[in-house]
């Protein structure tokens, strides 16, 4: 096994007739599977694994190893510059609420309400603009927004949405702030896993993304950039690690300099090592060929999707535009969550229905404008998303299924 191939890629299972078929994921925008870097990775460190720093016993001196090791691997990964820090979290949103606590007071969060949740939630001051209609308003907007601020400003971006797949025009947006000196903070949880993320040719000061979308699905994300805020910020959790010294009295402390200080608590050495692994093995591999691959999964899809009655693909920017392996659809007249649930029934195929945490994008692309809950019959969009390990008869399964689902 190679170590990009997926664990657990044989999977069964039984349909109600009896019959036992391989079960085909199409869900990995919401979790990718496992691939052999990472279990590898993990079972190699579980004999010896132990609480890092400070320990002086040989499982606590090779798991230090191992955790700084993951750093520096992701460091690369991201193409971290002089000055930055990578920072280990939870997930996506976790590293964006650890950096929305440490934005210097008053400085004001420029947003497209097209972001996931993560994304558009955790600002303290946000001014949030519609979603465009292309890259070029997207720009325009953006100018327009910066030049009637008065107060310090960042701008927070999605890499690739996690509804559309489309990839934002990052590189064009950050040119712009750093043109009114704003900096830029890029979401990259769905534009990692299919294309090269690297700081700088992003324009990016901050990035972030998770291990469970970049095939370690083991609770470890990461926020990775500028130091200068992070250090003046107060830790994100308050405890152990984060403290350098505790006097007697309250208040008698200082802090942790460099990532330690926004790492309190034990930390998912596992996790980090798992994501770590990944990293590694896709600055190895051959990203030209990965992309071509998936491009012409999507490219298959979409032509069969055309021929589906019923199914219509939604996008912000336009059918033309770049985008990675995720597809959402609409489906009038039909219930998306019970479509969803009989393609898993019936025909072993993973998707996933509903708003995708990104409730005022999918209202947009639906034409829904009331704020329904996400579990209300009928709500949402249908969304298939693949990528390693993907195959034709995946996408050709799906298109079948889906026909077949709509019109009985």
């Amino acid at each position: 096994m190679s170590a990009l191939d997926i664990v657990g890629d044989d999977l069964k299972t039984e349909l109600p007739g009896g019959e036992t078929v391989r079960f085909a994921h199409l869900d990995y925008a919401a979790s990718a599977p496992c691939v052999a870097a990472a279990a590898d990775a993990v079972a190699e460190l579980l004999p010896r694994y132990g609480s890092v720093h400070r320990g002086t016993g040989v499982r606590s001196q090779t798991s230090t190893v191992a955790y700084e090791v993951a750093r520096d691997v992701v460091a690369e990964f991201v193409g971290a510059r002089p000055g930055d820090q990578v920072i280990f979290t939870r997930n996506t949103t976790d590293a964006l609420n650890l950096l929305a606590r440490a934005l210097p007071a008053g400085t004001t969060t420029i947003l497209f309400d097209g972001e996931h949740h993560a994304n558009l939630l955790p600002w303290p001051n946000p001014l949030r603009l519609p979603t465009p209609a292309s890259p070029y308003f997207a720009v325009h907007a953006l100018k327009a927004a910066l030049r009637e601020l008065r107060t310090p400003a960042v701008l927070a971006i999605t890499g690739a949405s996690n509804v559309t797949g489309e990839i934002w025009p990052v590189r064009e947006l950050a040119d712009v702030a750093h043109t009114y000196g704003a900096r830029v903070i890029v979401d990259a949880a769905q534009l990692a896993p299919h294309a090269p993320v690297d700081l700088d040719e992003l324009g990016a000061d901050y990035l972030a993304f998770s291990g469970h979308k970049l095939y370690a699905p083991f609770g470890a994300g990461v926020l990775a950039g500028r130091s200068d805020w992070l250090d003046a910020a107060d830790p994100y959790l308050r405890g152990g690690g984060a403290s350098a010294t505790v006097g007697s009295l309250p208040g008698e402390l200082t802090w942790a300099d460099g990532p330690a200080r926004h790492e309190g608590g034990t930390p998912n050495l596992l996790g980090a090592v798992a994501l770590a692994a990944v990293c590694g093995a896709l600055l190895v591999a051959d990203r030209d060929a990965l992309h071509r691959h998936e491009q012409e999964l999507l490219g298959r899809l979409r032509d069969g999707l055309r021929g589906v009655p019923g199914a219509r693909e939604v996008s912000v920017f336009g059918p033309d535009h770049q985008r990675v392996g995720i597809v959402s659809l609409a489906l009038p007249g039909h219930d998306p969550a019970e479509v969803a649930h009989r393609l898993g029934r019936e025909h072993g195929i993973g998707v996933r229905a509903g708003q995708f945490c990104a409730h005022p994008l999918v209202r947009r692309l639906t034409g829904t404008e009331k704020p329904d809950s996400c579990a209300a019959a009928g709500t949402g969009l249908l969304r298939a998303s693949f990528g390693l390990g993907s195959t034709t008869e995946d996408v050709d399964r799906f298109v079948a299924a889906l026909d077949l689902v709509l019109r009985t």
